[in-house]
Protein backbone atom coordinates (compact mmCIF):
# COMPACT_ATOMS: atom_id res chain seq x y z
CA UNK A 1 0.00 0.00 0.00
CA UNK A 2 1.55 2.91 -1.19
CA UNK A 3 1.83 6.28 0.93
CA UNK A 4 -0.99 8.34 0.73
CA UNK A 5 -3.29 6.01 -0.31
CA UNK A 6 -6.26 4.13 0.67
CA UNK A 7 -5.67 0.45 1.63
CA UNK A 8 -8.02 -1.30 -1.22
CA UNK A 9 -9.60 -3.86 1.34
CA UNK A 10 -9.72 -3.79 5.18
CA UNK A 11 -9.97 -7.22 7.06
CA UNK A 12 -11.70 -7.13 10.54
CA UNK A 13 -10.57 -9.76 12.40
CA UNK A 14 -10.95 -11.15 15.97
CA UNK A 15 -12.64 -14.06 18.01
CA UNK A 16 -16.47 -14.74 18.00
CA UNK A 17 -18.46 -12.09 20.16
CA UNK A 18 -15.94 -9.82 18.97
CA UNK A 19 -18.47 -7.92 17.20
CA UNK A 20 -16.69 -8.05 14.06
CA UNK A 21 -19.67 -8.10 11.92
CA UNK A 22 -21.19 -5.35 13.53
CA UNK A 23 -18.28 -3.34 13.04
CA UNK A 24 -16.85 -4.43 9.76
CA UNK A 25 -21.07 -3.12 8.50
CA UNK A 26 -20.49 0.10 10.07
CA UNK A 27 -16.88 0.85 8.91
CA UNK A 28 -18.45 -0.24 5.28
CA UNK A 29 -20.99 2.61 5.26
CA UNK A 30 -18.62 5.21 6.71
CA UNK A 31 -16.70 4.43 3.93
CA UNK A 32 -19.34 3.93 1.39
CA UNK A 33 -17.89 0.62 0.76
CA UNK A 34 -18.67 -2.64 -0.16
CA UNK A 35 -19.06 -5.22 2.90
CA UNK A 36 -18.90 -9.24 3.07
CA UNK A 37 -18.91 -11.28 5.72
CA UNK A 38 -16.69 -14.27 5.91
CA UNK A 39 -19.42 -16.25 7.37
CA UNK A 40 -21.09 -16.36 4.09
CA UNK A 41 -18.70 -18.59 2.65
CA UNK A 42 -18.56 -21.16 4.82
CA UNK A 43 -20.35 -24.77 3.16
CA UNK A 44 -23.29 -26.00 4.47
CA UNK A 45 -21.34 -28.44 6.42
CA UNK A 46 -19.16 -26.39 7.62
CA UNK A 47 -22.17 -24.65 9.57
CA UNK A 48 -23.52 -27.60 10.39
CA UNK A 49 -20.35 -28.63 12.36
CA UNK A 50 -20.19 -25.52 14.51
CA UNK A 51 -24.30 -25.92 15.17
CA UNK A 52 -23.76 -29.44 16.77
CA UNK A 53 -20.89 -27.86 19.02
CA UNK A 54 -18.08 -29.02 17.08
CA UNK A 55 -14.88 -27.07 15.90
CA UNK A 56 -13.80 -26.92 12.30
CA UNK A 57 -10.33 -28.25 11.20
CA UNK A 58 -7.57 -26.42 9.46
CA UNK A 59 -8.63 -29.47 6.44
CA UNK A 60 -12.59 -27.79 7.13
CA UNK A 61 -11.33 -24.59 6.83
CA UNK A 62 -8.72 -24.40 3.35
CA UNK A 63 -11.54 -24.18 1.07
CA UNK A 64 -13.16 -21.72 3.00
CA UNK A 65 -10.37 -19.11 3.49
CA UNK A 66 -9.58 -20.09 -0.46
CA UNK A 67 -12.50 -18.93 -1.79
CA UNK A 68 -12.49 -15.59 0.63
CA UNK A 69 -9.46 -15.20 -0.58
CA UNK A 70 -10.37 -15.65 -4.24
CA UNK A 71 -13.04 -13.30 -3.32
CA UNK A 72 -10.38 -10.32 -2.48
CA UNK A 73 -8.75 -11.30 -5.52
CA UNK A 74 -11.67 -10.16 -7.58
CA UNK A 75 -12.50 -6.82 -5.50
CA UNK A 76 -8.72 -5.88 -5.98
CA UNK A 77 -9.14 -6.16 -9.82
CA UNK A 78 -11.83 -4.68 -10.40
CA UNK A 79 -11.34 -1.68 -8.81
CA UNK A 80 -13.75 -2.27 -5.44
CA UNK A 81 -12.97 -1.33 -2.42
CA UNK A 82 -14.41 -3.09 0.28
CA UNK A 83 -14.84 -4.19 3.77
CA UNK A 84 -14.35 -7.93 4.80
CA UNK A 85 -14.68 -9.44 8.27
CA UNK A 86 -13.10 -13.23 9.03
CA UNK A 87 -12.00 -14.54 12.13
CA UNK A 88 -8.34 -15.58 11.12
CA UNK A 89 -7.40 -17.17 14.28
CA UNK A 90 -4.17 -18.17 13.65
CA UNK A 91 -0.96 -16.42 12.10
CA UNK A 92 -1.83 -19.10 9.27
CA UNK A 93 -5.00 -18.50 7.77
CA UNK A 94 -4.11 -14.22 7.87
CA UNK A 95 -0.67 -15.29 6.10
CA UNK A 96 -3.30 -16.69 3.29
CA UNK A 97 -5.45 -14.01 3.49
CA UNK A 98 -3.01 -11.37 3.44
CA UNK A 99 0.29 -12.92 1.63
CA UNK A 100 0.36 -11.27 -2.21
CA UNK A 101 -2.08 -8.39 -0.96
CA UNK A 102 -0.44 -5.50 -0.23
CA UNK A 103 -3.40 -3.49 -0.69
CA UNK A 104 -5.11 -5.13 2.93
CA UNK A 105 -5.15 -3.21 6.08
CA UNK A 106 -5.40 -5.51 8.80
CA UNK A 107 -7.55 -4.73 11.78
CA UNK A 108 -7.59 -6.73 14.99
CA UNK A 109 -10.38 -6.83 17.40
CA UNK A 110 -8.87 -7.25 20.61
CA UNK A 111 -10.84 -8.54 24.17
CA UNK A 112 -11.11 -10.39 27.00
CA UNK A 113 -12.17 -14.26 27.48
CA UNK A 114 -14.67 -12.69 29.89
CA UNK A 115 -16.20 -10.09 27.72
CA UNK A 116 -16.39 -12.06 24.56
CA UNK A 117 -18.21 -15.03 26.56
CA UNK A 118 -20.76 -12.97 28.14
CA UNK A 119 -21.49 -11.52 24.48
CA UNK A 120 -21.65 -14.62 22.78
CA UNK A 121 -24.19 -15.55 25.92
CA UNK A 122 -26.63 -13.01 24.89
CA UNK A 123 -26.57 -13.96 21.30
CA UNK A 124 -29.13 -15.57 19.37
CA UNK A 125 -30.35 -17.10 16.41
CA UNK A 126 -26.19 -17.71 15.10
CA UNK A 127 -24.86 -20.95 14.17
CA UNK A 128 -21.63 -20.66 16.35
CA UNK A 129 -22.82 -21.50 19.36
CA UNK A 130 -20.91 -19.82 22.58
CA UNK A 131 -19.16 -23.33 24.06
CA UNK A 132 -17.10 -23.41 21.20
CA UNK A 133 -15.63 -19.81 22.45
CA UNK A 134 -12.92 -21.94 24.09
CA UNK A 135 -11.98 -24.02 21.22
CA UNK A 136 -11.36 -20.45 19.14
CA UNK A 137 -9.03 -19.38 21.91
CA UNK A 138 -7.14 -21.92 21.82
CA UNK A 139 -6.64 -21.59 18.38
CA UNK A 140 -6.04 -17.81 18.48
CA UNK A 141 -2.52 -16.25 17.65
CA UNK A 142 -2.57 -12.77 18.19
CA UNK A 143 -1.74 -10.35 15.42
CA UNK A 144 2.36 -9.78 15.28
CA UNK A 145 4.33 -6.89 14.34
CA UNK A 146 5.10 -7.89 11.10
CA UNK A 147 1.38 -7.80 10.19
CA UNK A 148 0.83 -4.47 10.67
CA UNK A 149 -2.27 -4.83 12.66
CA UNK A 150 -4.36 -2.00 13.96
CA UNK A 151 -5.74 -2.71 17.40
CA UNK A 152 -8.76 -1.62 18.66
CA UNK A 153 -9.77 -2.83 22.18
CA UNK A 154 -13.87 -4.08 22.17
CA UNK A 155 -14.64 -2.81 25.43
CA UNK A 156 -16.53 0.48 23.83
CA UNK A 157 -19.35 0.79 21.51
CA UNK A 158 -19.12 -0.41 18.20
CA UNK A 159 -19.59 3.31 17.14
CA UNK A 160 -16.42 4.19 18.81
CA UNK A 161 -14.57 1.18 17.67
CA UNK A 162 -15.49 2.08 14.26
CA UNK A 163 -14.28 5.80 15.05
CA UNK A 164 -11.01 4.76 16.41
CA UNK A 165 -10.37 2.21 13.56
CA UNK A 166 -10.76 5.19 11.22
CA UNK A 167 -9.02 7.67 13.24
CA UNK A 168 -5.72 5.59 13.03
CA UNK A 169 -6.25 5.13 9.60
CA UNK A 170 -3.56 7.59 8.89
CA UNK A 171 -0.63 8.14 6.38
CA UNK A 172 2.46 10.00 6.16
CA UNK A 173 1.01 12.34 3.56
CA UNK A 174 -2.01 13.05 2.06
CA UNK A 175 -5.32 12.71 3.91
CA UNK A 176 -9.21 11.47 2.81
CA UNK A 177 -12.61 12.00 3.77
CA UNK A 178 -15.07 9.00 4.12
CA UNK A 179 -18.69 9.73 2.03
CA UNK A 180 -20.30 10.64 4.54
CA UNK A 181 -17.60 14.06 4.80
CA UNK A 182 -16.75 13.23 8.70
CA UNK A 183 -13.14 14.70 9.15
CA UNK A 184 -10.88 11.08 9.18
CA UNK A 185 -7.81 10.47 7.79
CA UNK A 186 -6.86 7.21 6.54
CA UNK A 187 -3.79 4.90 6.71
CA UNK A 188 -2.08 2.78 9.27
CA UNK A 189 1.15 1.54 10.24
CA UNK A 190 3.17 -1.35 12.07
CA UNK A 191 2.08 -2.13 15.54
CA UNK A 192 4.41 -2.03 18.77
CA UNK A 193 2.71 -5.30 20.89
CA UNK A 194 2.48 -3.66 24.67
CA UNK A 195 1.04 -4.21 27.48
CA UNK A 196 0.61 -3.19 31.40
CA UNK A 197 3.81 -4.48 33.42
CA UNK A 198 3.33 -6.90 36.29
CA UNK A 199 4.92 -3.44 37.88
CA UNK A 200 3.86 -0.63 35.94
CA UNK A 201 4.88 2.20 38.58
CA UNK A 202 3.20 4.87 40.21
CA UNK A 203 1.69 5.97 36.53
CA UNK A 204 0.52 2.91 35.43
CA UNK A 205 1.19 1.27 32.09
CA UNK A 206 2.64 3.06 29.40
CA UNK A 207 2.68 3.14 25.50
CA UNK A 208 5.86 4.09 23.15
CA UNK A 209 4.81 5.92 19.85
CA UNK A 210 7.71 5.36 16.63
CA UNK A 211 7.98 7.60 13.70
CA UNK A 212 11.39 7.44 12.34
CA UNK A 213 13.93 9.13 14.60
CA UNK A 214 10.90 10.20 16.92
CA UNK A 215 9.59 8.46 20.13
CA UNK A 216 7.09 9.43 22.14
CA UNK A 217 5.51 8.20 25.31
CA UNK A 218 2.13 8.50 26.62
CA UNK A 219 1.13 6.47 30.42
CA UNK A 220 -2.24 5.32 31.50
CA UNK A 221 -2.43 7.86 34.56
CA UNK A 222 -4.35 10.50 33.14
CA UNK A 223 -3.99 9.64 29.46
CA UNK A 224 -0.29 12.32 30.09
CA UNK A 225 2.35 12.38 27.79
CA UNK A 226 5.58 11.06 29.43
CA UNK A 227 8.13 12.37 26.57
CA UNK A 228 8.71 13.05 23.42
CA UNK A 229 11.95 12.69 21.63
CA UNK A 230 13.75 13.61 18.20
CA UNK A 231 17.08 12.60 16.67
CA UNK A 232 17.71 11.40 20.62
CA UNK A 233 17.33 15.07 21.18
CA UNK A 234 14.48 15.43 24.02
CA UNK A 235 11.74 18.13 23.15
CA UNK A 236 9.90 17.95 26.55
CA UNK A 237 10.96 18.39 30.00
CA UNK A 238 8.79 15.56 31.16
CA UNK A 239 9.16 13.05 33.71
CA UNK A 240 11.10 9.35 34.00
CA UNK A 241 10.02 6.03 34.00
CA UNK A 242 9.05 5.06 37.73
CA UNK A 243 8.62 8.70 38.57
CA UNK A 244 5.46 10.29 39.46
CA UNK A 245 4.02 13.23 37.64
CA UNK A 246 5.18 16.79 39.15
CA UNK A 247 3.85 20.07 38.37
CA UNK A 248 1.04 19.16 35.62
CA UNK A 249 4.08 17.80 33.27
CA UNK A 250 2.28 16.26 29.89
CA UNK A 251 -1.22 16.58 32.06
CA UNK A 252 -4.47 16.55 30.00
CA UNK A 253 -6.92 18.93 31.85
CA UNK A 254 -10.30 18.27 31.71
CA UNK A 255 -13.31 19.33 32.50
CA UNK A 256 -11.63 22.97 32.94
CA UNK A 257 -7.89 23.69 32.57
CA UNK A 258 -6.28 26.52 34.96
CA UNK A 259 -8.29 27.57 37.66
CA UNK A 260 -11.66 28.00 38.92
CA UNK A 261 -12.05 30.51 42.39
CA UNK A 262 -12.94 29.06 45.37
CA UNK A 263 -13.99 26.13 43.47
CA UNK A 264 -17.50 27.33 43.37
CA UNK A 265 -19.63 28.62 39.84
CA UNK A 266 -23.28 28.27 39.33
CA UNK A 267 -24.51 26.25 36.07
CA UNK A 268 -28.31 26.72 35.01
CA UNK A 269 -30.14 26.90 38.22
CA UNK A 270 -26.93 25.09 40.81
CA UNK A 271 -24.76 26.36 42.81
CA UNK A 272 -21.98 23.64 42.47
CA UNK A 273 -19.14 23.45 44.94
CA UNK A 274 -15.84 22.02 43.27
CA UNK A 275 -13.14 20.10 46.02
CA UNK A 276 -10.30 22.98 46.82
CA UNK A 277 -7.57 21.14 44.62
CA UNK A 278 -5.39 24.02 45.19
CA UNK A 279 -6.09 25.02 49.03
CA UNK A 280 -3.37 27.28 49.19
CA UNK A 281 -4.96 29.80 47.08
CA UNK A 282 -8.86 28.52 47.66
CA UNK A 283 -9.02 27.27 44.01
CA UNK A 284 -10.13 23.93 41.97
CA UNK A 285 -7.11 23.57 39.44
CA UNK A 286 -6.54 21.72 36.30
CA UNK A 287 -9.80 19.58 36.07
CA UNK A 288 -11.12 15.98 37.51
CA UNK A 289 -9.27 13.88 35.65
CA UNK A 290 -5.37 14.55 36.06
CA UNK A 291 -5.59 11.64 38.84
CA UNK A 292 -7.66 8.57 36.77
CA UNK A 293 -6.56 5.64 34.99
CA UNK A 294 -7.40 5.72 31.45
CA UNK A 295 -7.78 2.92 29.26
CA UNK A 296 -6.11 2.13 25.32
CA UNK A 297 -8.79 2.62 23.17
CA UNK A 298 -6.40 1.44 19.88
CA UNK A 299 -3.35 1.62 18.70
CA UNK A 300 -0.64 1.75 15.99
CA UNK A 301 3.59 1.79 16.40
CA UNK A 302 2.88 5.65 16.00
CA UNK A 303 -0.43 6.67 17.09
CA UNK A 304 -2.42 5.59 20.22
CA UNK A 305 -5.76 6.36 21.54
CA UNK A 306 -6.76 6.08 24.98
CA UNK A 307 -9.98 7.56 27.17
CA UNK A 308 -12.33 7.58 30.05
CA UNK A 309 -15.60 8.48 31.38
CA UNK A 310 -16.08 11.35 33.62
CA UNK A 311 -18.99 10.22 35.75
CA UNK A 312 -21.20 12.36 37.80
CA UNK A 313 -19.49 13.79 41.15
CA UNK A 314 -19.76 16.28 43.48
CA UNK A 315 -19.43 19.84 41.90
CA UNK A 316 -19.89 18.17 38.55
CA UNK A 317 -23.04 16.26 37.82
CA UNK A 318 -22.30 15.44 34.59
CA UNK A 319 -21.99 12.42 32.19
CA UNK A 320 -19.03 12.96 29.62
CA UNK A 321 -16.94 10.61 27.73
CA UNK A 322 -13.20 11.52 26.66
CA UNK A 323 -10.22 10.54 24.78
CA UNK A 324 -7.09 11.81 23.98
CA UNK A 325 -5.12 10.17 20.11
CA UNK A 326 -1.61 10.95 19.86
CA UNK A 327 -0.25 10.64 17.11
CA UNK A 328 3.92 10.68 15.51
CA UNK A 329 3.69 11.63 11.64
CA UNK A 330 6.53 13.10 9.63
CA UNK A 331 5.38 16.96 10.94
CA UNK A 332 5.86 15.86 14.37
CA UNK A 333 3.68 15.13 17.44
CA UNK A 334 -0.01 15.75 16.71
CA UNK A 335 -2.82 15.47 19.90
CA UNK A 336 -6.66 15.29 19.40
CA UNK A 337 -8.65 15.39 22.38
CA UNK A 338 -12.88 14.82 22.48
CA UNK A 339 -15.18 15.03 24.34
CA UNK A 340 -18.49 14.02 24.05
CA UNK A 341 -21.79 14.56 26.49
CA UNK A 342 -23.48 10.99 26.84
CA UNK A 343 -25.87 12.52 29.60
CA UNK A 344 -29.16 14.10 29.76
CA UNK A 345 -28.55 17.87 29.93
CA UNK A 346 -26.15 20.54 29.41
CA UNK A 347 -22.45 20.66 30.54
CA UNK A 348 -20.08 23.02 31.18
CA UNK A 349 -16.89 22.54 29.67
CA UNK A 350 -13.27 23.14 28.95
CA UNK A 351 -10.15 21.95 28.33
CA UNK A 352 -6.16 21.52 28.03
CA UNK A 353 -3.00 20.10 28.16
CA UNK A 354 0.49 20.96 29.92
CA UNK A 355 3.25 20.16 28.22
CA UNK A 356 7.01 22.03 29.14
CA UNK A 357 9.12 22.44 26.33
CA UNK A 358 12.67 22.66 26.38
CA UNK A 359 15.83 23.49 23.71
CA UNK A 360 18.31 21.99 25.56
CA UNK A 361 19.17 25.34 27.91
CA UNK A 362 20.43 24.66 31.47
CA UNK A 363 17.66 27.64 32.49
CA UNK A 364 15.01 28.76 29.95
CA UNK A 365 16.02 32.20 30.63
CA UNK A 366 18.49 32.60 27.14
CA UNK A 367 15.58 30.69 24.81
CA UNK A 368 14.10 32.62 22.43
CA UNK A 369 10.31 32.83 22.70
CA UNK A 370 7.51 34.14 19.88
CA UNK A 371 4.05 34.31 21.09
CA UNK A 372 1.73 35.33 18.26
CA UNK A 373 -0.41 37.07 20.87
CA UNK A 374 -2.39 40.33 20.97
CA UNK A 375 -3.48 40.27 24.30
CA UNK A 376 -2.92 39.15 28.39
CA UNK A 377 -4.51 38.13 30.80
CA UNK A 378 -3.94 40.27 33.75
CA UNK A 379 -4.36 38.06 37.54
CA UNK A 380 -4.27 38.56 40.99
CA UNK A 381 -2.11 36.86 43.37
CA UNK A 382 -4.80 33.69 43.27
CA UNK A 383 -4.24 33.37 39.19
CA UNK A 384 -7.83 34.33 38.97
CA UNK A 385 -8.35 37.14 35.91
CA UNK A 386 -8.41 40.52 37.01
CA UNK A 387 -8.63 42.05 33.33
CA UNK A 388 -7.55 41.64 29.98
CA UNK A 389 -5.03 43.65 27.50
CA UNK A 390 -3.12 44.80 24.80
CA UNK A 391 0.42 43.55 25.00
CA UNK A 392 1.80 46.39 23.47
CA UNK A 393 4.55 48.25 25.17
CA UNK A 394 4.55 45.95 28.28
CA UNK A 395 7.01 42.90 29.03
CA UNK A 396 4.73 40.12 28.02
CA UNK A 397 5.11 41.38 24.13
CA UNK A 398 6.53 37.80 22.42
CA UNK A 399 4.75 38.94 19.13
CA UNK A 400 8.58 38.96 17.44
CA UNK A 401 11.16 36.52 18.94
CA UNK A 402 13.24 37.11 21.87
CA UNK A 403 15.13 35.73 25.10
CA UNK A 404 12.71 35.24 28.23
CA UNK A 405 15.70 36.43 29.80
CA UNK A 406 14.54 36.70 34.05
CA UNK A 407 10.52 37.43 33.24
CA UNK A 408 8.30 35.00 35.81
CA UNK A 409 6.01 33.92 33.07
CA UNK A 410 2.61 32.31 34.32
CA UNK A 411 0.42 34.23 31.40
CA UNK A 412 -2.63 33.51 29.61
CA UNK A 413 -2.68 35.09 25.93
CA UNK A 414 -5.65 35.48 23.87
CA UNK A 415 -6.09 37.28 20.36
CA UNK A 416 -4.14 34.34 18.45
CA UNK A 417 -2.90 35.29 15.03
CA UNK A 418 -3.43 32.58 12.32
CA UNK A 419 -1.84 31.36 9.54
CA UNK A 420 -3.62 30.24 6.50
CA UNK A 421 -4.07 26.82 7.73
CA UNK A 422 -6.22 28.03 10.75
CA UNK A 423 -3.07 27.64 13.41
CA UNK A 424 -0.98 29.97 15.58
CA UNK A 425 2.11 28.98 16.48
CA UNK A 426 4.39 29.44 19.55
CA UNK A 427 8.08 28.85 19.13
CA UNK A 428 10.99 27.96 21.81
CA UNK A 429 14.21 28.66 19.88
CA UNK A 430 17.74 27.81 21.09
CA UNK A 431 19.71 30.70 22.06
CA UNK A 432 21.45 30.19 18.17
CA UNK A 433 18.10 30.25 16.66
CA UNK A 434 18.94 27.62 14.79
CA UNK A 435 16.68 24.53 16.07
CA UNK A 436 14.01 24.80 18.50
CA UNK A 437 10.50 23.20 18.41
CA UNK A 438 6.73 24.79 17.37
CA UNK A 439 4.23 24.75 19.46
CA UNK A 440 0.75 24.95 16.82
CA UNK A 441 -2.75 25.72 18.27
CA UNK A 442 -5.38 24.20 16.16
CA UNK A 443 -9.21 23.39 16.32
CA UNK A 444 -10.58 24.33 19.45
CA UNK A 445 -7.95 26.30 20.91
CA UNK A 446 -8.56 30.26 21.85
CA UNK A 447 -6.02 30.81 24.86
CA UNK A 448 -2.50 29.54 26.11
CA UNK A 449 -1.09 29.90 28.67
CA UNK A 450 2.65 30.33 28.97
CA UNK A 451 5.05 29.12 32.34
CA UNK A 452 8.23 29.56 32.95
CA UNK A 453 8.30 26.61 36.61
CA UNK A 454 9.04 29.25 38.61
CA UNK A 455 6.82 28.38 41.65
CA UNK A 456 7.26 24.51 41.35
CA UNK A 457 7.53 22.69 44.41
CA UNK A 458 10.81 21.18 43.10
CA UNK A 459 13.38 24.38 43.29
CA UNK A 460 15.75 21.63 40.84
CA UNK A 461 12.70 21.59 38.36
CA UNK A 462 12.10 25.70 38.16
CA UNK A 463 13.32 27.10 34.81
CA UNK A 464 14.09 24.44 32.89
CA UNK A 465 11.49 23.99 30.58
CA UNK A 466 8.33 26.31 29.46
CA UNK A 467 5.26 24.92 30.17
CA UNK A 468 3.29 26.17 26.59
CA UNK A 469 -0.57 25.39 27.66
CA UNK A 470 -3.27 24.79 24.53
CA UNK A 471 -6.22 26.49 26.21
CA UNK A 472 -10.38 26.12 24.98
CA UNK A 473 -11.02 28.98 27.62
CA UNK A 474 -9.43 31.03 30.42
CA UNK A 475 -8.93 30.63 33.84
CA UNK A 476 -11.77 30.90 35.92
CA UNK A 477 -14.30 30.67 32.62
CA UNK A 478 -16.95 28.31 35.28
CA UNK A 479 -17.36 31.48 37.24
CA UNK A 480 -16.96 34.70 33.64
CA UNK A 481 -18.53 32.21 31.35
CA UNK A 482 -15.96 33.60 29.02
CA UNK A 483 -15.41 31.05 26.05
CA UNK A 484 -17.04 28.67 27.84
CA UNK A 485 -18.00 25.55 26.10
CA UNK A 486 -21.82 24.18 26.74
CA UNK A 487 -21.69 21.03 25.95
CA UNK A 488 -25.23 19.70 24.43
CA UNK A 489 -26.21 16.03 24.76
CA UNK A 490 -24.72 13.76 21.89
CA UNK A 491 -22.37 16.89 20.94
CA UNK A 492 -18.46 16.71 20.97
CA UNK A 493 -15.61 19.22 21.25
CA UNK A 494 -12.62 18.91 19.58
CA UNK A 495 -9.06 19.88 20.46
CA UNK A 496 -6.24 20.04 18.57
CA UNK A 497 -2.66 20.99 18.84
CA UNK A 498 0.87 19.37 18.42
CA UNK A 499 4.48 19.74 18.11
CA UNK A 500 6.98 20.21 15.41
CA UNK A 501 10.78 20.60 16.29
CA UNK A 502 13.00 21.95 13.49
CA UNK A 503 16.30 22.21 12.81
CA UNK A 504 19.37 20.23 12.11
CA UNK A 505 19.85 17.26 14.38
Amino acid sequence: MATGELPRLVLVVGVAGSGKSTVGRLLADRLGWEYRDADEFHSEADRATMAAGHALTDDDREPWLEAIGQWMDRAIATGRHAVVTCSALKRAYRDKLLAGRPDVLLVYLHGSPELLASRLAARHGHFFPAGLLGSQLADLQESEPDEHPLVVEIDQPPEAVVEAVLSLMHRETGSWRPQDGSATEQGARTVVRDGPSASPGPTGASWRLVHGEQSATVVQLGGALRDYVVNGRPVLDGFSPGSAITGGRGQLLAPWPNRVGAGRYRFGDHDLQLALTEPEKNNAIHGLLRWCLWRRLARTDDAVRVGTTLCPQPGYPFLLEICAEYRLGPDGLETTVLATNTGTGPAPYGVGQHPYLTVGTDLVDSALLTVPARYLIRTDDRGLPVGQEPVDGTAYDFRAARPIGDLRLDTAFTGLDRGPDGRAVVRLAHPSGLRGVDLWLGEGTRYVQVYTGDTLAEPGRRRRGVAVEPMSCPPDAFRSGTDLTVLEPGATHVLRWGLSPWGPP
